[in-house]
């Protein structure tokens, strides 16, 4: 959609939508002020000037009346009183009211009619720009973006903390980003200015914002402008193809249906509604198969309600659907190298800027040239810009008592320092304020330290309004029926609907005993029902839960008996396929106030069960969702992790073993698994063990006593690396990280802040194994908080010492002796 004209008559003017009106104004101060930059637009920056003034330069450019040259801002007030008295005048009065009204509302930030619930339960929240207009993205297709279309995101913690996205597409429009950023201010200030903003641009999108869609993010050709709209959920009449690609990053990109589009080197997914295809091209590696099928699932799903058919195609085994959709086929074209990396040679780098506008005008100063900083450099009275452009990142951050004029221009003075400085367009700004720094930020200073900050990097859970960590104590009775919870991890509910729950046996669904729901047995397979209300409509979701030691047959037959019972109920049902050990927080939330109780194999069935291990050990830990599980792992010492709680069940005692970074919510969940093992418990702390406790275990062994698992702050962080092309290429996985992501075929660095494992996959290859001692040197060297001389652990995949398997919870040493294709084939 366009401008308004420079000049419009009152009619076009009242027939216009404020946002429109405000995006015009915004351009027309600009040539005021004759700056193409926000930093001197009274709009963006807020400076003072009255109504009148404003009306004044607003109506010299808008009603269609001659116009003088615009007169500077200092000769203004001279002119004020004679145009104010000719403002009767004007006519019509419509377009005065209009622009009365306009300022007026401007002037206290109008906030949308969609801000009114924005905020308000944890969670993340998505809008389109849709003709300079927000409107919400439904939940089932989050993580689904148009590359014409412009959009805001808002997600929310418990706390309740914020942060605010604004995506643009490569190709969306100046009028829908200029909207997109106008919203993203408003909402800031709605929110009390406290939310942390990120600038993100397709396919550079921070890690922050990847985190929250594990299963990938999708691009879709078109836009509003091109009249397209948000897949429907269920829709069959779908045809579209989807390039995948990334390891850990993923991205799945529109593409045109046919064969030129596919290429030897990588996965495409072939989506016709009730059928979905993923091709795997010849040269295409395992790992990228497997991230593929995550996204492939996800579509099937969330977009499909788990009602479409989902089948792998290799290259030269396309079946005749395929030719009918795509036309006869061609010659695939050869695979292409991967998207150019940063060299991490420059990665990290910053120098430090400090913004202020006490001159008059915003003034750029410099602070540091190269980091690491400190925090003291940091004025509370001052905004700040960190330069890390070689890594296409800015950070601005606000001071507490900084002006207003400079609060509300960080996002302008950041896109202005990019334009000045020359970095590219797709360069990522984040917007922090003081007390919500994230750890990119943060990790370019060599003392930062926060205040209020809990124990344990994976008990992080933020409360306060800005991201003040603090322990929160756990309610065993409560846990999950803590609806804002639920929320934050985008629940349907909080769990207290109805459940069933049937084990899978001799190709029937059997009913479980109620009294032992939340009990999970690696050789079985489940069904389970939950049935809850959405206004005055029952919805359902059926979760087939499939055990790691469960057979062949009786994970075909749980598939078989969940379409069975989908039909039975007219095919309303949403259907989630869950192995054992990646359990969604709903599901776990089902179970009210109890934990999961996962174990490592045997089968619930009656007649059935093998007798237990005399000896059993259960793990038990609160993941940084706050769901509670334990997993039976096994019973020796240096399973034993001084961060978590342990129940130890020998023949002869029963032990709750606490370790000093456990917490008390551990403690609690501990009870229901004693109350289950039976027995008179013995509680022993680390440190204080008894002779039988270690003779248990099959003697004392060395285990995970890392102190940074205890106190620190910094969140452990997981990376894939390579140096196939000659350079350290270094990518982040995003969000909470799990053994899973390890990629045998590379080397991972998995960084705890006061250590460093190299990680060395057994098919990763000999270039990258002997130089993975120069790959972990690069990465400590080119930190920006200076940890040199960091020790680093070079470990092989299969020889894991505890201090590694410990940020790994029920870490599983045979997790690799199947195939993880072959097991993720299972859920197709």
């Amino acid at each position: 959609m366009n401008f308004v004209p420079p000049i419009c008559s009152a009619q076009e003017a009242a027939q216009r939508t404020e946002m429109e009106i405000f995006l015009h104004f915004h351009k027309t101060l600009k040539s005021i002020f004759r700056t193409e930059s926000c930093l001197h637009c009274p709009l963006c920056c807020c400076r003072p000037i009255s109504a009148s003034i404003l009306l004044l330069l607003l109506l010299r450019q808008t009603i269609n009346t001659p116009r003088p040259p615009p007169p500077p801002l200092l000769h203004v007030k001279a002119q004020r009183r004679s145009f104010l008295a000719s403002l009767p005048h004007l006519q019509p009065p419509s377009a005065l009211l209009i622009l009365s009204r306009f300022i007026l509302q401007t002037s206290t930030m109008v906030s949308h009619k969609e801000f009114e619930a924005a905020g308000k339960e944890p969670g993340l929240q998505v809008w389109r720009i849709e003709n300079l207009d927000l409107k919400p993205v439904p939940k089932a297709l989050h993580g689904s973006f148009y590359t014409g279309d412009a959009y805001l995101l808002l997600l929310t913690t418990a706390a309740p903390s914020h942060n605010i996205h604004m995506w643009l597409g490569d190709e969306c429009s100046q009028d829908e980003s200029g909207a997109a950023a106008i919203f993203a201010t408003q909402l800031d200030d709605f929110l009390g200015g406290g939310p942390v903003q990120f600038r993100e641009v397709q396919n550079c999108e921070s890690t922050t914002f990847l985190g929250y869609f594990k299963s990938g993010i999708k691009y879709q050709k078109g836009g509003v402008a091109s009249g397209f709209k948000h897949v429907v959920t269920n829709d069959m009449d779908v045809k579209r193809l989807l390039h995948v690609k990334g390891r850990r990053v993923i991205r799945a990109t529109e593409v045109d249906l046919t064969w030129s589009s596919f290429n030897k080197g990588d996965c495409f997914i072939i989506d016709l509604g009730k059928d979905i295809y993923q091709w795997c091209g010849s040269e295409c590696n395992r790992f990228e198969r497997l991230k593929a099928s995550e996204v492939a699932i996800d579509i099937r799903d969330n977009e499909r309600n788990g009602r479409a058919k989902l089948q792998m195609v290799e290259e030269g085994e396309e079946p005749a659907k395929l030719t009918e959709v795509l036309g006869p086929k061609t010659a695939i074209a050869p695979s292409t190298p991967d998207d150019d990396k940063v060299d991490t040679g420059n990665k990290k780098k910053g120098a430090l800027y400090m913004i202020s506008d006490a001159s008059g005008s915003m003034k750029v100063t410099s602070v540091a040239p190269s980091s690491p900083f400190k925090q003291a450099m940091l004025s509370p009275e001052e905004c700040y810009i960190l330069d890390n452009g070689v890594d296409r990142n800015i950070f601005v951050w606000k001071g507490p008592k900084a002006n207003v004029s400079e609060r509300k221009a960080a996002m302008s003075a950041g896109q202005q320092f990019i334009k000045d400085k020359g970095y590219s367009n797709k360069t990522q700004i984040q917007v922090l304020p003081a007390g919500g720094e994230t750890t990119l930020f943060k990790q370019f200073f060599s003392d930062w330290r926060d205040k209020d900050e809990t124990t344990g990097p994976r008990k992080a859970y933020t409360i306060g309004r800005i991201a003040k960590v603090e322990q929160v104590l756990f309610d065993a009775s409560s846990l999950h029926s803590n609806k804002a919870m639920a929320a934050q991890h985008g629940m349907v509910d909080d769990g207290k609907g109805k459940v069933q729950i049937w084990r899978v046996e001799n190709g029937d669904n059997v009913p479980v005993d109620p009294s032992s729901y939340g009990q999970f047995f690696g050789g079985d397979c489940y069904l389970i029902l939950y049935s809850y209300r959405q206004g005055s409509r029952e919805q359902h979701i059926i979760y087939t839960w499939q055990g790691l030691k469960c057979t062949q047959d009786e994970l075909a037959a749980s598939a078989f008996l969940t379409v069975r019972m989908d039909d039975s109920m007219g095919g309303a049902p949403v259907q989630v396929r869950v192995t054992q050990g990646q359990e969604p927080p709903h599901l776990m939330s089902l179970f009210q106030g109890k934990p999961m109780i996962i174990h490592s194999g045997g089968t619930s069935r009656k007649g059935g069960q093998s007798k237990a291990s005399g000896t059993r050990l259960f793990h038990i830990r609160q993941s940084s969702c706050r769901a509670t599980r334990a997993v039976e792992v096994e019973p020796t010492a240096s399973n034993l992790n001084t961060n978590d709680v342990f129940v130890l069940k020998s023949p002869k005692a029963l032990y709750v073993w606490r370790g000093v970074g456990a917490s008390d919510e551990e403690m609690t969940a501990a009870k229901h698994v004693v109350g289950f093992l039976g027995g008179t418990v013995t509680q022993v702390s680390e440190g204080k063990e008894p002779a039988d406790f270690w003779s248990a275990l099959g003697g004392k062994k060395d285990y995970q006593t890392s102190k940074s698992l205890q106190n620190t702050v910094q969140q452990p962080r997981l990376f894939g690396c390579s140096n196939k092309t000659g350079r350290l290429i270094v990518e982040e996985v995003p969000g909470d990280f799990t053994q899973s992501d390890l990629a045998t075929d590379d080397v991972m660095i998995l960084d705890t802040w006061d250590q460093l494992f190299l990680w060395v996959g057994k098919d990763a290859n000999a270039e990258e194994r002997n130089g993975a001692p120069k790959i972990a040197k690069d990465y400590v060297d080119s930190d920006p908080s200076g940890r040199k001389g960091l020790p680093i652990t070079t470990i092989k995949q299969g020889a894991e010492p505890p201090t590694f398997t410990g940020w790994f919870q029920a870490w599983d040493p045979k997790m690799w002796d199947t195939d993880p294709l072959e097991r993720i084939r299972a859920r197709f």
